[in-house]
């Protein structure tokens, strides 16, 4: 599990250019499904060697004082409780402002490490008073930056590694199936914890998440030990945190790269939100095997036409997550629900599965028989033979002549035949087009 470190502050104190400035490069998303959504507030990076997640509570705008005073208020506590790190951001031409005063109280109740950064410093020597100013704060790490013209980001970095190489980051157990069950509040994450923990079912243990503030429940259920990671602590206190998806978008992450399979919970009688959108944008972005969980079913009106009806919904407006089973259950009741271990058990082999390369091959020539590659500029693509370079998630190189003529819909053509050849159902697939070594 990669620590988490977020930037906090109040608005227009440069958090989204340092952000952006942090993590460079690396923000291309991988394999760039089409529905996922686009403005994710979080990407890896590393510093030295350390690798980590920076958390980004950039675009804020609120649209009046009070509201803006609680809900900073509120995001900072977030941040509080689920990073590992913080980088606390000020403005440094304009001094310590009563709402940096009302984060940094917040952020000093709780033993969490803190980096103030003293942000617009371009000129340290010159600015050197603007920026002891804010030591006024009570924080024993304080350093001068300038995210926008990557003035002393090295400092601060160095700081940051310091932080986690010093960190007791917990060993994950082995022989036992994590499932992260994911979903905006209210859609019944609890419930099923409940039901999947009940008397039918021994609980092992409980385990208090030591850097994780959260309980991890382990149970075991035909002979297979399964470590449920619950995000159900989301618990939203007042309409401003009603809006505030900064606080489910950073637990569904924790729990999300943790995972082995990951369940995304649905409220039946809501249906598919904004919010359930993109927590499913980064499970698909993570490339972890997913069960979409309609729950509250019991509580549905229904016909013998609805539950088709609402799962055929589901995927149009989940188009990346075409391969994930779509459940209906009631974790009040318990029905249906154990159903769920069941299939993580499933999806999780189609993770792992691997295809001999003759099989693939032979299946390869049909597929291409069947559907030759559009000839493109004048040129045919002939593509010699296919190879599984990886599992976890199934990982498929296809060796042609013509990569860069290879459109997106036959990639989707051939990952679709792949699917109904070996399955992978709930299972992503990764499929690459390169050049073969040598011309025939």
């Amino acid at each position: 599990m990669k620590p988490i470190v977020a930037i906090v502050g109040r608005p227009n104190v440069g958090k989204s250019t340092l952000f952006n400035n942090l993590v460079g490069d690396k923000i291309a998303i991988v394999d760039d499904a089409p529905g996922v959504t686009r403005d994710r507030l979080y990407r890896e990076t590393e510093w030295n060697g350390s690798e980590f997640v920076v958390v980004d509570t950039g675009g804020l705008e609120p649209r009046n004082n009070e509201f803006m005073m609680t809900k900073i208020k509120e995001q900072a506590e977030v941040a509080m409780n689920e990073a590992d790190v913080i980088l606390f951001v000020v403005d440094g031409r304009c001094g310590v402002n009563p709402l940096d005063e009302e984060i940094a109280y917040i952020l000093r109740k709780k033993n969490k490490p803190v980096i103030l950064c003293v942000n617009k410093i371009d000129n340290y020597i010159e600015q050197q008073n603007e920026v002891y100013e804010f030591w006024a704060l009570g924080f024993e790490k304080l350093v001068g930056i300038s995210g926008e013209h990557k003035v002393n980001l090295g400092d601060m970095l160095d700081m940051v590694t310091e932080i986690i190489e010093k960190m007791d980051i917990p060993e994950e157990e082995e022989d036992v199936l994590k499932l992260a069950i994911i979903g905006k509040p209210n859609a019944g994450k609890s419930s099923l914890v409940n039901k999947f923990s009940g008397e039918e079912r021994t609980i092992v243990s409980d385990i208090a998440g030591t850097t994780r503030d959260a309980i991890d429940t382990l149970i075991e259920f035909n002979d297979q030990k399964y470590m449920i990671i619950d995000t159900a602590g989301i618990r939203r206190k007042s309409k401003v945190e009603e809006s505030l998806e900064y606080y489910s978008v950073l637990r569904a992450i924790k729990s999300i790269k943790r995972a082995d399979v990951c369940l995304l919970m649905l409220d039946g009688q809501e249906g598919l939100t904004e919010q359930d959108k993109r927590i499913a944008g980064i499970a698909a972005e993570e490339l972890k095997p997913i069960i979409i969980v309609v729950n509250k079913w019991d509580l549905v009106d229904k016909n013998s036409t609805t539950m088709e009806k609402m799962r055929e919904s589901i995927l149009v407006e989940l188009p990346f997550l075409s391969y994930a089973p779509v459940e209906f259950v009631s974790a009040l009741t318990g029905q249906r629900t154990t159903r769920l271990l069941e299939i993580a058990d499933q999806i999780f082999e189609e993770y792992n599965k691997r295809i001999s390369t003759g099989i693939l091959n032979s299946v390869l020539k049909e597929i291409v028989m069947m559907n030759t590659p559009p000839t493109r500029k004048g040129r045919v693509v002939k593509i010699n033979y296919a190879t599984q370079v990886s599992v976890a998630p199934p990982r498929f190189v296809l060796f042609c002549n013509y990569p860069e003529l290879i459109h997106f819909s036959y990639a989707r053509y051939v990952e679709n035949k792949f699917r109904e050849a070996f399955g992978f159902e709930g299972s992503p697939l990764l499929i690459s087009f390169e050049k073969k070594n040598s011309e025939e």
